[in-house]
C-alpha cells in the first residue's frame, strides 16, 4: 500500500529547510525537525517511501536538502500507538480541553511513554483512556516530555492538525515554556546557557555538554535566593532531554535532589531541623512546569496556562525561606 493512500493528507508533516538545515542529510534534517521521533525511525520511514522533497518521494535517507525546499513526512501508523499501548483509568489533572488540544498537569513520579521498564500506568495509557481517537496519532498526541519526576504542564494535540501545528510551533521556538527549579548554590544573577547537549560518551543513561551535540538554550533568571540555594525561572528555547537539569549542572548549580546530576546532598551550616528534612527528604529534581503558552492550532489565538507549585516543591520552599528568615 502507497503510504500516501494509508494515511488522511491532513496526517502529514510539512516543514520548510533553513539555513540551519541547508546540507544535512534527509534524515538528519527530519530527526532536528521531529525530535518526537528516533532518526532510525524516521530512516526507516523514509525507505518505505514515507518522505518527500519539494513534492517529490524520497526513499534515501542520505539525500541532501537545501534551503528553501519543503519537506513532507507521513508518519508510520504502526509507530503510532503500538498495541501494549493499552488504556489505563488513571486520573488526569487536565487544565484545558478543546476539539483540538488538552493541557494536562503532570504530576511527579507519572512516566510519560511506556518503555522496557514502565510498560503501564504510563500518561499515555491515561490520554487513551479519556480520549480512545488518540490512538491514531503518533505517541497519542505527545508533542514534547516531561521527565518522569518532572511536574507541570504538558499539551496534547488530539488532531492531525493539531499535531502538525504544535510540532512546527515547538520547532520554531514558538511555544512558551517557563519552569521553576531550586538549586543549589547561590547565584548571582540571571542569564543564558547556550551549550549543545549529547549523549554522556561513557554512561549512556546520562546527557551532557558536548561540543557535538544537538544545540540547547536555556535562559534563567534568579527568582529567589536562600543561604545555600537559588530558586530560579528558567525559559527554554529548545526541547533537549534533560536539558534545563544539564544545563543547570555544567554552571555549577545543579537541581535540588536530582538523582542523575545533583551530586551529594549539601546542607548549610546551621540550616533548621525543617530544612534538613525538606532537603533530605526532595528525592526528585526540583522542576516543576509552570507556565505553558502556544497558539492554538485552529483560532490562532495566543494561549497560556499556570501550574500552582506542588505540595513537595511549596514545602521546600516554605523551608528555605523559613531558614533564610531565620538566619537573618
Amino acid at each position: 500500500m502507497n503510504p500516501s493512500e494509508s494515511q488522511p493528507p491532513a496526517a502529514r508533516l510539512r516543514f520548510q529547510v533553513d539555513e540551519a538545515l541547508a546540507g544535512l542529510r534527509l534524515d538528519q534534517a527530519l530527526a532536528r525537525l521531529c525530535p518526537q521521533h528516533s532518526r532510525s525511525r524516521l530512516a526507516r520511514w523514509i525507505k518505505e517511501g514515507r518522505a518527500w522533497v519539494d513534492g517529490v518521494p524520497c526513499t534515501l535517507p542520505r539525500t541532501p536538502v537545501s534551503a528553501g525546499q519543503t519537506l513532507e513526512l507521513a508518519e508510520g501508523a504502526a509507530a503510532h500507538t503500538p498495541e501494549h499501548w493499552g488504556a489505563e483509568a488513571i486520573p488526569l489533572a487536565i487544565v484545558h480541553e478543546d476539539d483540538e488540544i488538552l493541557v494536562v498537569d503532570k504530576p511527579a513520579a507519572l512516566v510519560v511513554h511506556p518503555a522496557a521498564g514502565n510498560p503501564a500506568g504510563t500518561l499515555v495509557n491515561a490520554l487513551l483512556h479519556h480520549h480512545p481517537p488518540l490512538e491514531g496519532l503518533p505517541r497519542a498526541g505527545i508533542v514534547h516530555r516531561l521527565d518522569k519526576d518532572t511536574s507541570g504542564l504538558l499539551v496534547v494535540a488530539k488532531t492531525p492538525r493539531a499535531h502538525t501545528h504544535l510540532v512546527a510551533a515547538l520547532q520554531a521556538r514558538a511555544v512558551r515554556r517557563e519552569y521553576e527549579a531550586v538549586v543549589t548554590g547561590v547565584m548571582t544573577g540571571g542569564g543564558t546557557v547556550e551549550a549543545a547537549i549529547g549523549r554522556h560518551p561513557v554512561d549512556r543513561k546520562r546527557m551532557a555538554v558536548r561540543p557535538e551535540g544537538k544545540p540547547a538554550v536555556t535562559h534563567y533568571r534568579v527568582a529567589a535566593r536562600y543561604r545555600a540555594h537559588t530558586r530560579i525561572r528558567v525559559r527554554l528555547e529548545t526541547g533537549r532531554t534533560h536539558q534545563i537539569r544539564v544545563h543547570m549542572a555544567h554552571l555549577g548549580h545543579p537541581l535540588v535532589g536530582d538523582p542523575i546530576y545533583g551530586g551529594r546532598l549539601r546542607l548549610p551550616a546551621g540550616a533548621t531541623e525543617a530544612l534538613v528534612r525538606a532537603l533530605r527528604g526532595f528525592r526528585r529534581q526540583a522542576l516543576h512546569a509552570r507556565r505553558l503558552g502556544l497558539e492554538h492550532p485552529a483560532s490562532g489565538a495566543w494561549m497560556e496556562w499556570a501550574s500552582p507549585r506542588p505540595d513537595d516543591l511549596a514545602a521546600l520552599v516554605a523551608a528555605l525561606e523559613q531558614d533564610a528568615e531565620g538566619a537573618t
